[in-house]
């Protein structure tokens, strides 16, 4: 028997998170063998974790009976090494980023406040921040599905406890400007939220900003550069001011001890992780150069294909029915009914991508 009466109201209105399509899911649906399916729908690392990093796991797997240290200080200090920010700008987090979003909100919003969400954009954002109580405020974007800084700007008032700005941004791949960020940070006294889970593909990052203020936040994850999806770590770089406070509520023993290691393994293995970047460039842009589509220049590791005049639910079935796992973009607020994100593959795999987007194309010109 349900008890629907023990649930807050707001959870009623929330919409529930939807996430990539799974090979299992796909292999059941459509009948084909798994080994057949290509899953470039959830910007995973396809090359996988870096061998260092898979070494530390199993090494440390030995250890999982016993906790870690509450703070992760093993892997604050190598993401200390990485970034060139103080160990008190840096907390760990679990699972992911999805954590440090969790336990910032829990931290900061009060019933009403309000937060700035411009779009399209990762859905999280708004789930966790009216889960605990706040008003989403949202920001349809400006020319070419860019973020309108103006329009944000006008939005931002006394009641606003947080901006999310994902740079680049999921599932547009834009990069935001320095001085655009600059520009909100100093137009409201509440915390801008910098999402750079996938600054290593971009041509530079905003990390030197803690520096300067205080009332940022940047959020990070190993989970697409670094390969690590299923260890789901990430982290935040914040004021030093806002780590004392944010330690006082977040969950303790959040990254499991192999994750930890594995953590500090990755960061180290640098060869790998020039070698995922490139490996991702060079694949992004053999898709922008052959999708028979309006491609958008990305700086992540996938693309954002408009497909229209044919509409994203048709194109990505037919691309299912084929064993290709995309990203239909309609759960996007703002992202309308034409968007398909495609995460870059192996050469083999983006060139069947290219084909069956080809093949759709022809289909809509006769």
């Amino acid at each position: 028997m349900s008890r629907p009466e023990l649930i807050k109201d707001v959870v009623a209105s929330i919409a529930e998170y939807v996430p990539g399509r799974s090979i299992e899911e796909i292999a059941t649906k459509y009948g084909i063998e798994p080994s057949g399916i290509i899953k470039l729908g959830s910007n995973e690392n396809v090359l996988g974790p870096s061998p260092l990093a898979v070494e530390a796991l199993v090494s440390n797997a030995s250890k999982v009976n016993i906790y870690p240290s509450a703070d992760a200080s093993e892997l604050v200090d190598a993401i200390s090494v990485y970034t060139g920010l103080p160990a008190e700008n840096i907390c760990a987090s679990g699972p992911g980023m999805d954590g440090l979003l969790d336990n910032l909100m829990r931290l900061l919003i009060m019933p009403g406040d309000e937060v700035v969400l411009p779009s399209p954009t990762f859905s999280y954002y708004e789930i966790s921040a009216r889960a605990n109580g706040a008003v989403a405020i949202h920001v349809a974007p400006g020319d070419e599905l860019a973020f309108d800084v103006a329009a944000i700007k006008a939005v931002i008032s006394e009641k606003t406890k947080v901006v999310f700005l994902c740079s680049p941004n999921n599932p547009t791949g834009k990069l935001m400007d320095e001085a655009e960020v600059r520009e909100i940070l100093e137009s409201t006294k509440g915390l801008v939220f910098v999402d750079e889970a996938y600054v290593e593909f971009a041509d530079h990052n905003l990390s030197h900003l803690v520096a300067e203020y205080d009332n940022i936040i940047i959020g990070r994850t190993f989970s697409k550069a670094f390969g690590l999806a299923g260890l789901r770590i990430g982290y935040g770089l914040m004021p030093a001011w806002l780590k004392t406070e944010y330690m006082k509520i977040a969950t303790p023993f959040n990254v499991s001890y192999p994750a930890v290691m594995a953590g500090v393994a990755a960061l180290s293995d640098k060869e790998y992780l020039e070698k995922s970047i490139s490996f991702a460039t060079e694949g992004r842009a053999f898709l922008v150069g052959n999708i028979p589509f309006k491609v958008y220049d990305s700086q992540a590791n996938f693309v954002l294909v408009d497909v229209s005049p044919l509409v994203a639910r048709d194109v990505a079935e037919s691309l299912l029915r084929k064993g290709i796992i995309v990203r239909d973009c309609r759960s996007f607020r703002n992202a309308g009914h034409s968007l398909i994100r495609v995460t870059v593959g192996t050469q083999e795999q983006n060139e069947k991508v290219v084909a069956a987007f080809k093949e759709s194309k022809a289909c809509s010109d006769q």
